[in-house]
Formats: structure tokens, sequence, C-alpha cells
């Protein structure tokens, strides 16, 4: 992505990792459950079918879901109201923080308008990050290797075990360790918060007003807790995806696709190839068996955001020309992820975890793995104040928290990925498939670890300069002529941090 050149005999060679394999034979297929969906009998017969790729009007047959779980439940009789933390927000994010912050035998209370209910979301990591975090048992199913189709002509094997989140098993355990440390939930909407000293109070739409020394905001982007300093000029991923009965499908059963950026099957639409060859969209699959398989539509990044309309027309024009007759829609999802922009103001008096906090992988959007990761981190500074003797509370323990989600190597390393998302947003789709053709012939050392946000910014800078030297010309024309505005902005932002 960044090409400076006068840096190159600063970095090392590559550590040793898996080689890219190119025209890799098929491993055996992974020993995974399968996931627990029951589709209903009417679907099985087929009373629900679309015509080709027309399954727009096909209702979702899943409905929302509650966990049957017993939670220990505020009660409102108890006084005083009062805990060391309290966590807005029942995601995945979180949960994480309660349960480690719990752990350390801090009083913690989580609000939600629904603590039960299973995330809406579908969530794919790759498998050695949930293996390292000790949540590979909350994968439902896994492949052994995924693909990314640059064209009808070349394709991308990537030899890392991918997987995905059995949302139901993910939140059970978080929920179990939550309840084994004391962890109170508290069912309802936080209307306002305000802030003193050293404390922090919420009030919610039942009347119930909550203290703390400190209020963790996890409840996502669509909220007006957090604050900004910097206008926020976001990109944009939007996707539109569906849990599908299908008659069949082309993909193979032992790889998912991450990425099909091919436009063949926009050859009788010319308005949508038109739109896609400027802001182009791909398919993200993950194949469950013959006849089931999630189907996503994906921009990877935009500014202003893509037309969900126009993903949904792209998708139903894909499916017809892949021959996939769509039988019943399971689930649906459309998804939204703001990535990059500034950061949230740091500090504030209200500590973010989650998307709301800036830990949205600017340039892919990936953000469960990387808050697992990150929770106990910042956990271990809170606890650092409030469960010592010394009692570290306001100012000094907002400082303590934000800087150690976000100190200065972080802050450094998430400029240089938004840099990455300002060059994709440059892209047409033929720049997309050129520079995703170079950068997975990269060692893939630096490829993983762009997408799971663990290289520091010496290893970043070493692998911008190895994708110019792997990239073709027109790619270089690319990022001569298209790079130098992000680069700019990068590194003022990066002179400002290190200020």
């Amino acid at each position: 992505m960044l090409h400076m050149a006068t840096c190159l005999g600063l970095f090392p060679p590559a550590p040793a990792g898996k080689t890219f394999q190119l025209n890799h034979r098929s491993p055996s297929l992974f020993s995974s459950p399968k996931p627990h969906i029951t589709p209903s009998r009417k679907s099985r017969y087929g009373i629900q079918s679309s015509k080709f790729g027309s399954f727009l009007d096909l209702k979702p047959e899943s409905k929302p879901e509650l966990l049957d779980f017993d939670l220990s439940w505020f009660d409102p009789a108890d006084r005083p109201r009062c805990f060391d933390v309290i966590i807005i927000g029942t995601g995945p994010a979180g949960l994480r923080l309660a349960e480690q912050v719990s752990g350390y035998g801090i009083k913690v209370c989580c609000v939600d308008p629904s603590p039960l209910s299973m995330w809406p979301n579908n969530y794919g990591v790759w498998v050695d990050e949930f293996e390292s975090l000790g949540f590979v048992d909350c994968l439902d199913k896994t492949w052994p290797m995924a693909c990314v189709h640059i064209d009808d002509g070349r394709t991308k094997y990537l030899d890392r075990p991918y997987g995905r989140v059995g949302r139901k098993e993910l939140k059970t355990k978080l929920l179990e360790n939550c309840a084994s440390n004391g962890v109170r939930f508290h069912k309802a909407k936080v209307l306002n918060m305000e802030h003193k000293e050293f404390e922090s109070s919420i009030v919610c739409d039942d009347g119930i007003e909550l203290k703390a020394s400190l209020v963790v905001d996890a409840s996502g982007f669509a909220n007006t807790f957090t604050e900004y300093d910097k206008p926020r000029n976001h990109g944009y991923q939007i996707a539109h995806g569906i849990l599908a009965e299908v008659d069949c499908h082309p993909f193979d059963l032992d790889k998912m696709v991450l990425m099909d950026w091919r436009d063949s099957h926009m050859g009788n639409e010319p308005y949508l190839r038109a739109n896609n060859s400027k802001i182009p969209t791909f398919l993200y699959v993950m194949p469950f068996d013959s006849n089931l398989v999630f189907l996503e539509e994906t921009s990877l990044v935009s500014r202003p955001m893509l037309s969900y309309m126009e993903v949904k027309n792209r998708m139903v024009a894909r499916l017809r020309h892949l021959g996939i007759r769509v039988k019943n829609v399971i689930e649906n999802e459309k998804c939204v992820i703001p990535m990059g922009g500034p950061l949230p103001k740091i500090p504030q008096s209200v500590m973010a975890i989650g998307g709301i906090s800036g830990v949205v992988h600017p340039s892919t959007g990936y953000t469960v793995a990387r808050t697992m990761a990150l929770a106990p981190i910042v956990a271990d500074a809170i606890v650092e104040c409030l469960g010592s003797t010394r009692m570290i509370r306001g100012r000094p323990l907002h400082h303590r928290v934000w800087n150690g989600l976000w100190p200065l190597e972080r802050r450094c390393t998430r400029e240089f990925y938004s840099f990455g998302m300002e060059t994709l947003l440059k892209l047409d789709l033929n720049g997309t498939r050129r520079f995703f053709d170079a950068f997975f012939d990269l060692d893939p050392y630096y490829w993983q670890g762009f997408l799971s946000s663990r290289l520091s910014l010496r290893e970043l800078l070493f692998l911008s300069l190895s994708l110019f030297r792997n990239a073709s010309n027109p790619s270089r024309f690319d990022i001569v002529t298209k790079c130098p505005v992000p680069l700019v902005k990068m590194m003022g932002n990066l002179a400002l941090e290190t200020i």
C-alpha cells in the first residue's frame, strides 16, 4: 500500500510462515459440527421456492430467539444502586469485558434492552484467532482453507482455516462466565448519562438510576454516549446476507469464499456493470452442505455509502448467473459497518469498547476477534485502578483505560490501516483486483498479520514495500497516482499522534 523506497533497508525479511499455495489440492474436510439450523417442513418441500435469483420477496423463516439462561438480575429494591463498572450493551464486546473485569472481583452491571436476545449477525473469523483466545469450541463450522476469486481466470487459495462463530455457543459461554463471577444484568435502555468528578450515573427508560465509578459504552455505532472531537468521516462497509436453502450451488464444501470479485454475471446488466466497475462489490460465501449456504454481497468500503438496494440487485444478478435457486431464506441480515475515520475523544468520561471505540479494522471491517483480544487489556487497566487499595478514579482512571485500549503504537498502526482504507476507496474494480492479486501473493506472515491487526508499524511499512515491489505495473501506477493524498494525510496524523 505504501511505497517508501528509502526505507527498504530498514526492515528484516519476513519471519517463517505458511507458504501461500496456488493450485493446491483440497485437503480433507475439517471435522466440524453442522450449524444448529432446523429448516421447516414446508421449506424442505420447496413451498417457498423463488424463481431463479428473485429471492428478495422470501421472508426469513427464523424468528428472533432468546437464550434459555438464568441471569442474576439487578433488583431495584437493592440499596445503594452502585457498582464499580456499568457496561451498556451485551454484544460480544460488552460481555467479554464484563467477563474479564468481574473475574477480579470488580462489581459489574450490564444494561441492555434484551440481554438474552441472540446476536443477529453472522461472524466469520480465522480459526487461529479463536484458538489463541480459547474460543475454538465456539465455532460451529470450519473450513480448512479459503479462496479469493480475482476474476474469471485467477483464483487465490489461502492456506488458513476459517470458521463461523456459533453465536449461541459464544454468548452462552460468556454469560456462564459472567454469572459465575457475579455480574448483574438489568433489562432496560439507557436514556441519559451524567458524569461527576469521581462517579458517573445512568438513567434508564424504566426510571431506574444506577451509579458507577466507570461507565463503558459497548452499545455499538448508533449511540450518542461516546464523544468525538473530530468530524466522523468514516468509510462504510455495507452488505446483504442470507442463510439459505438452495437446490444446489457451485461452491466447494471444503473452502469458504472470502471474496469473489468476478463480474461476468453482469453481462446482461449494463447499468449494474457500469456502477460495479466504479464501486465494486464481492460475494462472500460459507457453504455448509450441498443445499445450505450463507451468501453475502458486500461493498468492502465506500464513501458515501453504496445504496443497499444496489447491493441487493447485484446479488440477485449474481445468484441468477450462478444458477442458484433459493428455496427458503432461513436468516437474512443487513450489515452496515463504519470503518476508519477518527478515534473517539481520548480520554473522556465514558469508556468505549467494540465498534464505537474504533477497533473495527479500517481496511476489512473485521471486529469480533480483535475486540475479544483487546477486552482483557482494557480489563487489566480497569482493575489496576478500581481493584487496588488506592482506588484510582475520575480523570486518572479515564486516562489509564483509554490509553490501555489505544496506546501510541496501536494508534499509529491504526493510522496505517486507515491509509489502506483510503487507498481502497480510490480504486475501481480493476484496481481492486490488481491490489488483492498482489496482496495475497505476499508472504503469509504479512497478509495474515494485516488481516488480523497484529503487525507492528515497522512490519506494516515492510509489507507496503513488498506489495509495491511485487505489484503489476498498472497496480504500481494506481499506487503512485492515487496514494499521495491518503499518504500525506496519514503522515500528518502520525506526526500529530507522536507530538
